[in-house]
């Protein structure tokens, strides 16, 4: 049996979820209690905010993680399928390989949705924010898979058995930070370039990824 893991947002389900707005109202909140935060080129992102968070300011982690709670829930009550994800994770089973989500959001939406679109059943293990110690693009995640699925997601035999699917540069540096192949799914390819994320192969189509998987397990072109 091999291993195959997907992210959720923007990859098997979409939603409106905007994860720059997300960070912006927990800046707006951690600089109206605190003072403003050090002035950067880049946009503060939403792990960084509660790492921050964790650091300097505590008492005010848990009222961050209700602004990500609030976003999240808007989201997943419109989240529908992203075109050929059931197809892609009913494949890869079918194909031999057991089937995952990790996602940064909480467990709490995450069940009721993957429930609610069809996709439960189709999964061996969810791996939420709540399960993890740090967010994506930290590999943390990982260890719980690993803890989960023994030597299967620990990289013992064939390296071609386990890969992460995701849409984002984030999904890409955890798969690479826990030393598992990387499969991008409709991600930019400035921000792959940017964050120095080598896909082992792109995709345009999730209903692909089944036949995808099965020809480089075996080692066809």
């Amino acid at each position: 049996m091999a291993l195959c893991v997907f992210d959720l947002d923007h990859t098997l389900v979409q939603t409106p979820l905007d994860l720059a707005a997300m960070a912006l109202d927990m800046r707006k909140l951690i600089e109206g209690k605190n003072g403003p935060l050090p002035p950067r080129k880049d946009r503060y992102r939403v792990g960084e905010l509660i790492a921050h968070c964790q650091r300097h300011a505590p008492a005010l982690e848990a009222a961050l993680w209700e602004v990500a709670l609030d976003h999240e829930r808007r989201a997943m009550e419109v989240a529908a399928l992203e075109p050929g994800a059931l197809a892609a994770v009913a494949g890869a089973r079918r194909r031999g390989f057991a089937t995952a989500i990790w996602t940064n959001n909480a467990r709490q939406l995450t069940l009721p949705a993957l429930a609610r679109l069809g996709l439960a059943d189709e999964l061996d293990l969810v791996v939420t924010r709540d399960d993890m110690r740090a967010l994506k693009p930290d590999p943390d995640g990982w260890r719980v898979i690993s803890a989960h699925f023994g030597k299967l997601a620990d990289g013992a035999g064939d390296p071609r058995d386990a890969v992460v699917v995701g849409d984002s540069w984030v999904d890409g540096v955890a798969a690479a930070k826990a030393g598992v192949s990387f499969i991008a799914y409709r991600a930019r390819q400035e921000d792959l370039d940017r964050w120095q994320v080598t896909p082992i192969v792109h995709l345009a189509d999730l209903a692909l990824l089944p036949a995808w998987l099965s020809t480089r397990r075996t080692g066809r072109p």
